[in-house]
């Protein structure tokens, strides 16, 4: 398939730019691949369409504050987005600059700590951070909410507590798993009362997640690699929902990739690993039955996974279907449940 057969018109004032006043409060389209239907509701009502017995997958990462400004010795400018901590004092990180770092160049951020070059992996540069302070400390100390880049508003201590899951644990991320951002205290508490059950992974979401894919065959793209851990506990609950007959949801595409990943040979596992699985028109679900996520960049993997799982024309339709009846867009926009054709 080429990638313009996943481009859509997108009016820009449907890209949202702030969470609505409360988190449950977005819209919710409605598609099931197997009645081919599409309709309207509330994010409210997601209960009534999940069955006691089914189970929901969340992703319990927890976002960094991965951005830092600084200067080079030369005096020019530099802007730091940390991709994944490697250890306490390593990281790999994107660089922006008028011209890229050397190895061995000394980087000053926020006019606070100084980061040596290491090395450069392709579009990643390692990064050496003072022995002092652990990394994670440094960048909740100095560093700003790595807010998405179709975002025109700098990170506020609003968006600190918005652009979190109400149950992330795990830090390590530079991008909020976005389903999750609609969940909150009440809705939890809903779902669990009507028998519904609840089970964690942890996939730290990259920043290549934002990427749109530039080359014409979409199979000639190169993922970016994502590290995730699926515990036992969660393997034991898909099995035993399977074995009842109830459904497995995966709240995001991030949950998604982590359980198809780690079922890749057919068989679900537990474990740490990392992930470039590229999912797309033809791909073969091993675990998840809906998937309830927001809308995606046009032109990007994210559409792409969307369009297997819901099917192309139907999420074709189904975008479509969104913009004229003006639903939000993106990380702060509206959601959609997704029923898999069986």
């Amino acid at each position: 398939m080429r990638t313009l057969d996943f481009d859509f018109l997108l009016p820009e004032h449907l890209i949202a730019q702030y969470p609505t006043s409360v988190r449950s409060g977005s819209r919710m389209l409605h598609v099931d691949a197997s009645g081919n239907s599409i309709t309207d509701h509330y994010f409210s009502e997601l209960p009534d369409f999940l069955n006691a017995g089914d189970l929901l997958v969340f992703n319990d990462t927890r976002v960094i504050k991965a951005r830092l400004f600084g200067q080079k010795q030369s005096g020019g400018q530099v802007e730091v987005l940390v991709e994944r901590i490697l250890n306490d004092h390593t990281v790999y990180a994107h660089v922006r600059a008028s011209r890229s770092p050397k190895p061995g160049s000394i980087i000053r951020l926020s006019d606070a700590f100084n980061v040596e070059v290491i090395a450069r992996h392709d579009d990643l540069f390692e990064l050496k951070l003072p022995n002092e302070t652990n990394a994670l400390e440094l960048l909740d100390r100095h560093g700003a909410l790595p807010l998405p880049p179709y975002i025109t508003h700098e990170a506020s201590a609003r968006d600190e507590e918005r652009y979190q899951t109400v149950y992330s644990k795990h830090p390590g991320a530079v991008a909020a798993p976005t389903a999750g951002l609609h969940f909150d205290e009440v809705i939890l508490e809903k779902i669990m009362q009507k028998g519904i059950n609840i089970a964690y992974v942890t996939l730290h979401v990259g920043a290549g997640t934002f990427q749109p894919v530039r080359v014409d065959n979409i199979h000639e793209h190169k993922m970016h690699s994502e590290l995730y851990d699926i515990p036992q506990a969660t393997v034991d609950m898909i099995t035993m929902t399977k074995m009842r007959g109830g459904k497995v949801t995966a709240v995001g595409t991030t949950a998604m990739r982590a359980l198809e990943s780690a079922a890749s040979n057919g068989t679900l596992q537990s474990g740490h690993s990392e992930t470039s699985i590229f999912i797309t028109p033809g791909y073969h679900f091993n675990v998840v039955d809906r998937l309830f996520t927001n809308f995606h960049l046009p032109k990007s993997t994210l559409l792409m996974l969307v369009s297997a799982f819901g099917g192309f024309n139907l999420i074709k339709h189904a975008y479509q279907h969104a913009v004229d009846h003006e639903y939000r867009f993106f990380s702060y926009g509206d959601a959609m449940l997704i029923e898999k054709d069986v």
